[in-house]
């Protein structure tokens, strides 16, 4: 391969990386400022109740991820990955946007917490596409060699956009007020995030297309659509959901969830349960290309085994340690050890996802699976875990995350090593 194909193909899994960095800053905004803006469109209750209310809404935004996993998955497999990138990103600047000038309840009443609502079906709609498509994008525009390595930096950006948010969350808890924050400055992220979406937008349209795209629309294979995803690749489209429950619930209750953990259970501050977080994911995020890389040389099964047995065995200890930590050294050192764990998944589910499908359908068939498990386990994540503290039964969540890793494990157990058995046929 001549090093200008090298060049290429370089520019184009950065340009496709930090697109879906600004798509996760958008999605994961919400979440880093729910502690200051529940108050505003929820005014009313404990502010575990508010916390939960807004939790509620997330988890609306999970729900209309399959329907955007649905329709941009046919979509980029039919007009292109670079087509369906573009979609999601305007979609996401659309949410952000209404999100930051909806007045609060106080202003409109019940319309406040309705456009709230709205915001999230639509961000909901653009991350269901934009997983099926830059993780198919990724996944083809990497070399066969170092495809595990290359497409680990789709959850490098997942986490950038994360922690750009906290960064941002901890940039202002520094420059204004608790009184402004919790007012009116929280909604400053959010016009970052639509501005930045709109730079996205212009930088997508000007990446290159997938030769495997290219490949699959010059053959005579049949269109993409949820029809033919379940009645020829059932058996795989069935695995996506069970290799990603474990995984996904995992993921959110150690990164989106634990922020408020480390307040609600820990007695941590915010700006003291913010720091920890920020620091865990910011060591998270550079771990994801060495496991990546790591199942480049041993394959992508004994990477999801470790991170399933580890996950099973650590799970409940780590929680338990953490509901009566005071050193937020400790802490960090606790939330990291989780988040290694779950490296294991994070780094190379999307590429087992994409090695599984052919081409015509593989964004579908990445999306829409995942979609649907993310949305019954990881959008719920928050919502489960505050209800059962509420109901007095904190100890329940850590049992049920252990139990879901332990079903996905079996599945990690029993699959095929993609590595060796890639449906991605372009080097």
């Amino acid at each position: 391969m001549n090093e200008a194909h090298q060049r290429h193909r370089l520019r184009s899994i950065i340009g496709g990386s930090a697109g879906n960095l600004v798509e996760w800053y958008d999605w994961y905004t919400y979440s880093a400022f729910a502690l200051y803006f529940a108050p505003i469109f929820f005014p009313e209750g404990s502010s575990t109740a508010q916390l939960l209310n807004a939790a509620a809404i997330f988890a609306v935004g999970f729900v209309m991820r399959p329907i955007g996993a649905w329709v941009m998955g046919i979509y980029a497999d039919r007009r292109g990955r670079k087509a369906g990138l573009t979609l999601s990103v305007s979609l996401m600047c659309t949410g952000s946007l209404m999100i930051a000038l909806t007045p609060g309840y106080a202003s409109i009443g019940t319309l406040a917490p309705v456009l709230l609502v709205v915001a999230r079906m639509l961000q909901g709609l653009s991350v269901g596409g934009e997983y099926g498509a830059s993780a198919t994008y990724l996944s083809e525009m990497a070399g066969r060699e170092r495809r595990g390595f290359f497409s680990s930096f789709q959850y490098v950006t997942l986490i950038s956009g994360q922690l750009l948010a906290l960064s941002v969350l901890l940039v202002l808890q520094t420059v204004v007020s608790e009184e402004a924050l919790r007012s009116w400055a929280w909604r400053i992220p959010f016009v970052i995030g639509a501005a930045l979406a709109v730079v996205v937008f212009y930088l997508r349209r000007r990446l290159k297309e997938t030769e495997s795209f290219t490949n699959a629309q010059r053959s005579a294979a049949p269109r993409s659509s949820s029809y033919s995803l379940f009645r020829h690749h059932p058996k795989e489209a069935f695995l996506v959901m069970a290799l990603t429950a474990g995984g996904t619930l995992a993921f959110y209750a150690y990164t989106t969830y634990m922020q408020k953990f480390l307040v609600n259970t820990s007695g941590f501050t915010v700006e003291a349960a913010t720091r920890i977080t920020a620091a865990a994911l910011f060591v998270f995020m550079l771990l994801q290309p060495v496991f990546g890389a790591l199942s480049d040389r041993v394959g992508r099964r004994p990477v999801m085994i470790a991170f399933g047995i580890a996950g099973v065995l650590l799970t409940y200890p780590i929680f338990r340690m953490l509901e009566v930590v005071q050193n937020p050294i400790l802490a960090f050192a606790l939330v990291l050890t989780a988040l290694v764990i779950v490296s294991g998944y994070t780094s190379i589910n999307a590429v087992v996802k994409a090695e599984l499908f052919p081409a015509h359908i593989r964004a579908l068939g990445v999306a829409l699976p995942y979609a649907i498990a993310n949305t019954i386990f990881g959008g719920t994540a928050e919502y489960v875990a505050l209800w059962l503290k509420m109901s007095g039964m904190e100890s329940v969540f850590y049992w049920y995350v252990t139990a879901m890793i332990g079903l996905s494990l079996i599945v990690y157990w029993r699959m095929r090593d993609t590595r060796q058995s890639s449906l991605i046929l372009e080097d």
